[in-house]
């Protein structure tokens, strides 16, 4: 990491005023195995969230309220950014340092996470690995400070955990493509300035006439449909990609013809880190909450942390999180290390999103009727959490991904 990103990390972090409080106490030193560079990226983020994101956190998930301003911040610390090359304006770490800084920030809001675990993974990802020169300046530099973001359209109205099914398809028009269609269900639809978009270019290949394409948001023939009402995340807005014979230049072809499908695909890989990530966060947060209140919460003369039924509860919680964490960081560091870790990563987000779920559930039920209203954020982490287990590959499709690779490592 630049001397300049690593300067702006400690400027904001000694510049945030947050109270050092219970939820704090777990040290640091637990992760002395991991490098300097690391744990610096651990501790401003873990700052960040205390200071800036989790005081508004309930306030943007009641009201819907896109975090504009906290999204300029982290991408001013690199955070929107991470593994994207300094010269292209990124920050340089790797993948490790990404899955850190995404569990630290969604501990704050699991809506910044997904924000920016999108505009990481989905979005600059792709572009970072399969882009020409003229549209890594294009299409990654201007998205690297946190000004401007992007989104990725994949999912539509009928594919659902089916990607090959893409009926968005796109012509060749003279020098430019021409596409039509819709994706559904995509994560900062309307706050992207630009997507990374799959559509059909040959029906007959099937999966194999898939191609990836990017596309600008002031393209005629785009627009964007209502954003979506939903359980959770409530200030990442959710929304469709329209496309009405959207003329789009023929070099924002995105890798070769019928590539789509193959990008899509190790897009996801990473971007299930990030999922993976965010879960972490969300389990990791009801977790401080059930221990801080099982500690303050009297019952019978004594802290109902006391009690053995807490205590089991507590033992579940900190275990699956652990575990989960073991796992995600397992996978980027395979991947860092350029080995393969589609099972890995696969893994990690069954595992993480599980924890998520379950977490949240027994936070709740640790508070017992607190836990059930909107003054506590017991509630919105379980709101928050049940979209891990679906977005980026639900769980059912990470168990096809995890079996087939286990059955192909046995027949090798």
């Amino acid at each position: 990491m630049s001397s300049l990103k690593v300067s702006s990390l400690l400027t904001k972090s000694r510049g945030i005023k947050f109270s050092v409080d219970f939820l704090l106490k777990r040290s640091i030193a637990s992760l002395s195995s991991l490098s300097e560079t690391h744990r610096l990226l651990y501790k401003t983020c873990r700052d960040f969230a205390e200071g800036e994101l989790k005081p508004i956190a309930a306030k943007l998930d009641k009201e819907h309220l896109f975090p504009k301003k906290q999204i300029k911040e982290m991408g001013e610390l690199g955070l929107m950014a991470i593994d994207i090359p300094e010269s292209l304006g990124g920050t340089g770490l790797d993948y490790l340092a990404y899955a850190i800084a995404i569990e630290e920030i969604s501990r704050g809001c699991a809506s910044a996470g997904v924000i920016m675990s999108v505009n990481n993974s989905l979005y600059l990802g792709p572009i970072n690995k399969f882009g020409n020169d003229n549209q890594k300046e294009d299409f990654i530099r201007p998205f690297t400070n946190g000004e401007k973001i992007g989104c990725f359209g994949l999912s539509e109205p009928g594919n659902g955990s089916d990607a090959g099914a893409a009926s968005t398809f796109a012509i060749k028009k003279d020098r430019n493509w021409v596409i039509n269609g819709t994706k559904s269900w995509i994560t900062n639809a309307h706050e992207a300035e630009a997507s990374v978009v799959f559509a059909t270019t040959d029906k007959a290949k099937k999966h194999k006439g898939i191609s990836a394409f990017l596309v600008r948001k002031e393209y005629p023939g785009f627009s964007l449909g209502k954003k979506e009402d939903k359980l959770g995340i409530r200030a990442s807005s959710t929304s469709n990609l329209i496309f009405d014979d959207c003329s789009i230049p023929e070099e924002n072809l995105l890798g070769e013809p019928g590539m789509g499908f193959k990008i899509a695909m190790m897009t996801l890989d990473a971007g299930r880190i990030g999922i993976a990530s965010q879960a972490l966060g969300i389990a990791q947060a009801s977790l401080d909450v059930a221990v801080e209140y099982a500690t303050k919460r009297m019952a019978f003369g004594a802290p109902i942390s006391k009690l053995q039924s807490i205590q089991n509860k507590i033992a579940d919680m900190s275990l699956r999180v652990e575990s989960a964490r073991l796992l995600t960081w397992r996978a980027a560091v395979l991947k860092d290390e350029h080995k393969p870790f589609t099972k890995e990563a696969a893994m990690a987000k069954l595992a993480a999103s599980e924890a998520a779920t379950f977490n949240a559930h027994q936070c709740i039920q640790v508070l017992g009727g607190m836990g059930y209203v909107s003054d506590m954020p017991a509630e919105r982490h379980y709101r928050d959490a049940r979209i891990t287990e679906i977005y980026e590959g639900t769980s059912e499709i990470q168990k096809l991904v995890i079996a087939g690779n286990v059955f192909k490592e046995y027949s090798s």
